[in-house]
């Protein structure tokens, strides 16, 4: 563990705790003198005393690691690139420099959180006037209301608060575990699951559950006057498992779903609702796939997906994100990264449980496997990608679908990206037979075309927002209009 030095966050700590450097210094069973030296980052936080931390204040110690710092570093220099410099006596004085970044990153937490979120709100109220200027040109005809007064989109600010958590909720996690035991789920075969669920459903809350008509697009819907839960009829046992155990965490978990969704810095009801949604997923995943039993056999099969959603009864895409959570301080597995696209390129799912940034200016990376994965569906891709920043991972990726309805009625189709960084690869029955030291076999990918500072890349549609264009660089690729010969 390299030297971290954490003084302004250690003193943060103290003061909302309303501790006296001495008050903290007995708990954690220093001198007040050494806790003083912390504070001014005369001396490096040791993982004894980060331990003590958490014994002592609940302090969760991955907010203290360098995961927790590099994706903050990330995030911000993804900002940093979006803001105009200021040119002052030829030089481009207005530029944040990366030293300071970091030192934002180390430091000053709360501050870098907070640079984050007014882009963030300053993003979406730049893309609500674009958007209200488009309809402008194709409808030439008065319109009501004020653009600047539509409102953000919640579901953003609730994929933040997921993201921020490293998709990791260990109170929920420890809750389902729990249940699973209590409720008698432990020896039940996972085509048997969905009827114990639905046991527990009818003896425990007198709701009974039901089929909806074959043509609806609905997965679940739960009448809370008549106690009915309807169920679509094309979910397989597993899909049916995990939705009646969605509905039992807000049955029997309603309480601790609301403590857990009221964040005070949360912008609407609307987002803790979303957010209190999420949390009721989480719960399911982590009832049916519960983390000690889910990450044993994870390891023993070399986190193979095919073969864990055998086992397990699940789905492609329900494995991959539950790999995605588990980071449980004494039992970590793989920190992976999830993501979930269209055919367009919009992301409707991304998690990290480590310290790959998705961007959110421009749009993905063309190169990345996750879109090449559409070109071969169902079958399994694998990639070795190198970010601009050198760090390698190893990216699966594979498509998924969804189809309901009868002939003629369009269907879902996703595909979905589970990756992890490098030094990681060598536990994934996916990295047999790469190359995983080989420094060419990496493909160079980046986070987006206008955050990404590669020169040459072949697939750039958009230069890069961070620098002025260079007159010699092959623009081509975003030009206004083809260019000839």
């Amino acid at each position: 563990m390299r030297k971290i030095f954490m003084g302004v966050r250690l003193r943060r700590l103290r003061e909302e705790r309303k501790l006296t450097q001495v008050a903290l210094a007995r708990l954690l069973g220093l001198s007040s003198s050494y806790l003083n030296q912390l504070e001014q980052n005369q001396r490096p936080l040791t993982m004894a005393v980060l331990l003590r931390l958490s014994e002592v204040c609940g302090v969760d110690i991955q907010a203290f690691s360098d995961d927790a710092e590099a994706r903050m570093v990330a995030a911000l220099r993804e900002v940093i690139t979006t803001l105009p410099a200021s040119p002052v006596g030829g030089r481009e004085e207005g530029r944040i420099s990366q030293a300071e970044i970091r030192e934002i990153a180390a430091s000053m937490p709360a501050v870098g959180r907070a640079l984050i979120q007014l882009h963030r709100r300053h993003r979406e109220a730049v893309e609500r006037l674009e958007t209200m200027a488009q309809m402008a040109d194709q409808h030439d005809e008065s319109r009501r209301g004020d653009p600047l007064e539509a409102p953000t989109q919640p579901y953003e600010e609730a994929r933040d608060f997921f993201f921020t958590h490293h998709n990791h909720f260990a109170e929920l996690d420890a809750h389902a575990e729990r249940c699973h035991t209590s409720w008698g789920l432990a020896d039940a075969a996972p085509p048997g699951l969905a009827d114990r669920l639905a046991q527990r459903l009818s003896e425990r809350h007198k709701v009974v559950v039901e089929t909806l008509p074959v043509e609806t697009s609905l997965q679940r819907v739960y009448d809370p006057a008549h106690r009915r839960l309807g169920m679509s009829p094309h979910l397989e046992p597993g899909q049916q498992a995990f939705q009646m155990a969605t509905q039992l965490a807000f049955l029997e978990s309603s309480a601790m779903l609301d403590h857990m969704a009221d964040a005070p810095r949360f912008s609407s009801d609307a987002v803790r609702r979303l957010v209190r949604i999420g949390l009721a997923n989480y719960f399911a995943a982590a009832l049916i796939l519960p983390y000690k039993r889910f990450l044993e056999a994870a390891e023993a099969l070399h986190y193979d997906v095919d073969l864990l959603g055998q086992r397990f009864g699940v789905s492609f895409e329900t494995i991959c994100h539950r790999l995605s959570t588990m980071q449980r301080p004494e039992a970590q597995g793989v920190p992976f990264f999830f993501i979930r696209v269209d055919r367009a390129g919009n992301i409707s799912k991304r998690q990290s449980a480590a310290h790959f940034h998705f961007s959110r200016v421009g749009g993905a990376c063309p190169l990345w496997n996750v879109y090449e994965a559409f070109s071969q569906p169902g079958r399994i891709l694998r990639q070795l990608a190198r970010m601009p920043d050198g760090r390698v991972y190893l990216w699966v990726a594979r498509t998924v679908s969804h189809q309901v309805g009868g002939f003629g009625q369009p269907g879902k189709v996703f595909a979905v990206a589970l990756g992890c960084d490098v030094e990681h690869a060598h536990r994934l029955v996916y990295a047999k037979g790469l190359d995983l030291y080989d420094p060419g076999a990496p493909t160079p990918i980046g986070m987006g075309c206008r955050v990404c500072e590669r020169p040459q890349c072949p697939q750039r549609a958009f230069p890069y927002i961070g620098r002025r264009l260079d007159v010699s660089e092959d623009v081509s690729g975003f030009a206004p209009y083809p260019m000839a010969g």
